[in-house]
């Protein structure tokens, strides 16, 4: 594998501020001095024609020992930093001026805490570049291990053609967080703002990258796809992208605040529910069906999505935070330590992943892919449902039961029906500010007797049962078709099957 990082440390420094110190050793006897910088670029140049050099690196960045950069910049305000970088340039043009071709020598001077007194880390190489003053960026890249937390990596400059992320950013030009594979690196390689930045790893018989397109990230893992993995995702920047393409931010949109409904029956607990228009009159209460028969269940419903709610309308209840996890099948469950990734929704509205990685505010629609093979989708709420929503999170493997024909059941908070598909009904979902113990999850948002279903031929059957229960139909795709506001028994609802039936924080798809 080629050095693109040239690494050295330089020791026995008397004072790591004198140019002269660090770049040249006095005297003539080549046996006797210590290798320092101007030896360091001379011994490695650019280019070469057989043992003569034809050109010179001219990008260096120098480490000095931390409590020294500091001294610096609270005793002269960063003055002998500055000194350091112009005078070794200054050096470099006038020793090298004949090998630079045109390119424009840069040093930047910083601190490392790794390093002790009188030593001084050097750098440079093929995939060493220093940005010109005001240089925007132009790709901006961020490692993940789960695709769910993201951390910065790097950026990459227009005239910067090559970039080397490895394990540390002594042998590559920026280490990546969580790398995972030891030697060996990713070269990135920007042939200009017009032409797509190419990615290869190396050593190539160690390592193999692939670019997941559905994800919009590279998958990077040791050769044959044995042991972990490493996401690197590349994003043009903000400033290098067609006018057109950069689109304004939507304007939040102010909200009713929330309060706990009283109920006229003393033994209901309360539902948190926002402010809303004049409810019309109350359903007429649905007569019990007696007739008793055991069909065969040809139908079913299916927990398809978790419907996160906007905690800002109900700020009045004291919650916090919503949070729910996702297990080692991705099925929804109780958020703690076993939860291969958590998504949270906090009283701002902002929607979190977390993984063992850590917290990270997530947009809205999302992609993550935490397991080979497996993908969690995080939709943006359909139009029409935005304010009431902040993002439905998508269920493959979410609970599904039998739904069986010619019987009418009641759905809602503490219902039997359909119980095992409300997976909130716990008080381990919410988080209250002054840190009481929350009641079930499902008090925001759904009525202890919210509709009543039936399974027919010709779909399922709603009627609506509580005149404070919001209610939308969204198609297959999950957009919105309706808010049911009306479902009576003479005229009930129908739900096609493989559409869905928003109730709560519930997204429940019928399958005939």
């Amino acid at each position: 594998m080629p050095v693109y990082v040239q690494h050295e440390v330089l020791a026995r420094i008397n004072d790591v501020f004198n140019a002269e110190a660090l770049w040249q050793a006095p005297g003539l006897s080549l046996f006797s001095r210590r290798p320092l910088l101007r030896d360091l670029l001379e011994r490695a140049p650019r280019e070469q024609r057989g043992r003569a050099a034809t050109r010179c690196f001219s990008h260096v960045t120098l480490m000095l020992p931390q409590e020294e950069v500091d001294d610096d910049r609270h005793l002269t305000r960063g003055a002998r930093v500055r000194d350091l970088a112009q005078s070794l340039a200054a050096l470099h043009q006038k020793d090298f001026g004949d090998l630079l071709a045109g390119d424009e020598v840069r040093y930047q001077v910083v601190g490392a805490d790794a390093l002790g007194p009188g030593e001084v880390k050097v750098k440079f190489g093929h995939a060493v570049y220093l940005p010109a003053p005001g240089e925007e960026v132009l790709y901006k890249v961020s490692a993940s291990r789960d695709s769910a937390i993201w951390q910065p990596v790097c950026a990459v400059y227009p005239d910067q053609r090559l970039t080397l992320v490895g394990q540390d950013a002594a042998n590559a030009t920026w280490a990546a967080p969580g790398w995972p594979f030891g030697d060996g690196g990713i070269l990135l390689i920007n042939d200009g703002p017009d032409a797509p930045i190419e990615v290869q790893v190396k050593p190539k018989d160690a390592l193999e990258c692939r670019f997941d397109a559905a994800n919009d990230y590279y998958v990077i893992r040791n050769k044959g796809g044995a042991g972990p993995r490493l996401l690197l995702r590349i994003e043009r920047a903000a400033a290098a992208r067609p006018a057109a393409a950069i689109k304004p931010a939507a304007q939040p949109c102010a909200r009713p605040p929330a309060v706990w409904k009283t109920r006229s029956n003393p033994e209901n607990d309360m539902t948190a529910m926002p402010l809303a228009a004049p409810i019309p009159a109350p359903a007429p209460v649905v007569p019990e069906n007696d007739a008793t028969y055991a069909p065969v269940a040809r139908h079913r419903i299916t927990l398809a999505a978790l419907a996160l709610p906007r905690l800002s309308r109900y700020r009045d209840t004291g919650a916090q935070a919503l949070e729910v996890g996702l297990g080692p099948t991705l099925a929804p469950g109780a958020p703690g330590k076993e939860s291969l990734i958590r998504f949270a929704v906090d009283d701002a509205d902002e929607v979190h992943a977390i993984t063992a990685d850590g917290r990270q505010r997530v947009a809205v629609p999302s992609r993550f892919a935490p397991l080979d093979g497996a993908a969690v989708q995080l939709h943006a709420a359909p139009a029409g449902m935005g304010e009431r929503y902040a993002a439905l999170l998508g269920l493959a493997d979410g609970p599904s039961q039998p739904a069986a024909a010619g019987t009418r059941l009641v759905f809602g908070r503490g219902m039997p029906a359909l119980a095992q598909l409300r997976v909130l009904d716990a008080p381990h979902f919410l988080r209250q500010q002054d840190g009481s113990a929350a009641a079930s999850a499902d008090r925001l948002g759904l009525s202890r007797n919210a509709f009543s279903w039936e399974a027919t031929s010709e779909g399922l059957s709603i009627v609506r049962l509580s005149e404070t229960q919001s209610l939308f139909h969204l198609d297959q795709d999950l957009r919105l078709v309706a808010p049911i506001d009306s479902a009576t028994p003479d005229r009930p609802y129908v739900i096609p099957s493989g559409h869905h039936l928003v109730a709560g924080h519930y997204v429940l798809r019928f399958d005939a």
